[in-house]
Parts: C-alpha cells; sequence; structure tokens
C-alpha cells in the first residue's frame, strides 16, 4: 500500500493507541459500538459525497436535506397512523417516504447542476437554505415528533441489531463495501473519476457526461434518505436544527480518507477510514476533556485544510 494511502490508516490506528491511554472505557464494547452506530448517519452520506467529489462535483445541502426528509418522513408517519395503525407496515411506508424524499431531494440537484448548468457550489448552498428553512417552517420554528408509540416500536431500528452489532452499523457497513464495489469494479465508478478527472476527455469517450453527474447527486439523496432512517429511532424527532454540519463532517471524511477535492480519483475505503478518524476525535474530546467538545467543528475545519493542503503537497512530489 502506498505511504499515502497508508496515512489514514495510521492516523487511525494512532487516534485508538491514544484514546486507549487516556481512558480505561475507551475500548469498552459500549464505547465502541456508541462510536460506531453514531458515525453510520455520517458514514452512509460520505459514500455517496464521495462518488459526488470523485465526478467534480460537491454537495454542501446533505445536513439541511437530512432534517427536511426527516421532518417528511415524521409528518407522513404520523398522518398515516389512523389507516396503518403502529406496526410494521407504518415503517415500512415511513421508510419508503424518506428514501423517495432523498432521492427527489438529490434529483433536483442534479438537474439544476447536470442540465440546467449551475455551479454545484451555488445550487447546492442554495438548497441549504430552503431545505433548512422549511423544516423549521414545517415545524413552525420547534420541533417535529414522531407518534409516542410510534416511535417506541420505531426505536428497534437504531438500538437493535444482530449478534449485538447495531442496524445502523450493519447498514454502514454494507453500504460502504456496495459503494467500494462500484467505484472499483463498475463503469459508473470508472465513468465518476473519468468526469473528474477531465470532462472533456470523458465525452470524448463516449461517457455520458450528464447522467453520471445528475446519477452521483440522487445516489447521495437517496443514501441521505438512508440515513435519516436510522437517524429518526434514535431521538424521534426533527428539528431546523437536525444535522447541522453534517455537510463539513461528510466532506472532511472524504477528503481525509485520500479523495481528491477537485475530483478524478476516490476510494470509499478511505471514506470509512475518515468517518472513523473523525468519530474517534469527537470521542477521545468528550472523553478525555482535553479540548472542549464545542470545538470539535473547529477541529474538522483544521483537518480538512490540512488533508487538502497534503493532497498538495503529494501532488508536487509526484
Amino acid at each position: 500500500m502506498p505511504l499515502h494511502a497508508l496515512g489514514p490508516v495510521l492516523a487511525l490506528v494512532a487516534l485508538i493507541i491514544l484514546g486507549a491511554s487516556l481512558n480505561s472505557n475507551f475500548l469498552s464494547y459500549g464505547n465502541v459500538t456508541n462510536v460506531l452506530a453514531r458515525s453510520a448517519f455520517i458514514g452512509i452520506i460520505a459514500v455517496g459525497m464521495t462518488f459526488v467529489i470523485t465526478a467534480g462535483g460537491i454537495d454542501l445541502s446533505v445536513g439541511s436535506m437530512a432534517a427536511f426528509v426527516a421532518g417528511v418522513m415524521i409528518l407522513a408517519m404520523n398522518a398515516m397512523i389512523p389507516v396503518l395503525g403502529v406496526g410494521v407496515p407504518l415503517i415500512v411506508a415511513g421508510m419508503g417516504v424518506a428514501l423517495l424524499a432523498g432521492i427527489a431531494a438529490g434529483l433536483i440537484n442534479g438537474l439544476l447542476i447536470a442540465k440546467v448548468g449551475i455551479e454545484a457550489f451555488i445550487v447546492t448552498l442554495g438548497s441549504m437554505g430552503i431545505y433548512r428553512s422549511l423544516t423549521t417552517w414545517l415545524a413552525d420554528g420547534g420541533t417535529l415528533s414522531l407518534n409516542f408509540e410510534a416511535r417506541g416500536f420505531y426505536r428497534p431500528v437504531y438500538y437493535d441489531g444482530i449478534l449485538g452489532i447495531a442496524w445502523p452499523i450493519i447498514v454502514f457497513a454494507l453500504v460502504a463495501i456496495l459503494g467500494e464495489l462500484a467505484m472499483r469494479k463498475t463503469p459508473f465508478g470508472r465513468h465518476c473519476a473519468a468526469l473528474g478527472a477531465n470532462e472533456q476527455v470523458a465525452k470524448y469517450s463516449a461517457v455520458k457526461v450528464d447522467r453520471v453527474r445528475m446519477a452521483t447527486y440522487v445516489l447521495l439523496g437517496m443514501l441521505v434518505g438512508l440515513a435519516t432512517i436510522m437517524y429518526v429511532p434514535r431521538l424521534g424527532s426533527a428539528s431546523g436544527s437536525t444535522g447541522v454540519l453534517w455537510e463539513l463532517e461528510a466532506i472532511a471524511a472524504v477528503i481525509i480518507g485520500g479523495t481528491v477535492l477537485k475530483g478524478g480519483f476516490g476510494r470509499v475505503w478511505g471514506t470509512v477510514v475518515g468517518v472513523l478518524i473523525l468519530s474517534l476525535i469527537d470521542n477521545i474530546l468528550n472523553l478525555a476533556s482535553i479540548v472542549s467538545p464545542y470545538l470539535n467543528g473547529a477541529i474538522q475545519g483544521v483537518i480538512v485544510i490540512l488533508a487538502v493542503v497534503l493532497q498538495r503537497e503529494g501532488k508536487s512530489a509526484d
């Protein structure tokens, strides 16, 4: 494995050693599963973000989109209770609403970027504000809460699992595996890399540029919906503050993992390592009280900048 690829793995190992030395509970089963389960939301979204960035795009709206999808999902489930009752059909219907809402939101972003030709930064910056405002409006400035009985029935989707492994961890692992296979073994993954490396060359190589670019945003929207399905049973509510800074965390994980910010190269397994690095930093701050956990966003921002600088230095060395 090349040194530049080994860097994130070494950083992850160093964080594990640091955390274990600072707090004896760091490697306990409860703490490890808690860290993995809480990182699953960002991890699922970050896998989709890997394809978007590899194809030369960016999406700043995923946190706001998650809040909006969660709000729509909760309203839809509450409205369907008189018809479906509290049970499996209600949960399945709610999951369907979340996936469709995520796909629709991603499709809108993709159409504006690929077909209308507006810069991805502008489109997703605008939709970030739109989704956040719509969520606040739907909640009338407060919080949207899932029906109490429905919340109790839905809770196992986050808190239960198989063989002691929580469902969010299992779903994240499956998404990561499928994402890595898609990036490495399918034409879609190769087309994403070709598009991010050089759009004109990709066109001459018979890559359907607009379709591929739009597909990356639809995929990301679908994964935002999937992450929301895992997130809602944790708290059973959504508000205008749900998903704040998720876009920063997702982008940070992708860049830390070695995906090139300007596009052309991406690796999903690296994104998974990046997600774990960010989660462990947050966990160490909380357990060891070295630095205030309120500075976590600042630390993530510094890490993103350093990761981009290291990418640039690596290119210069090559």
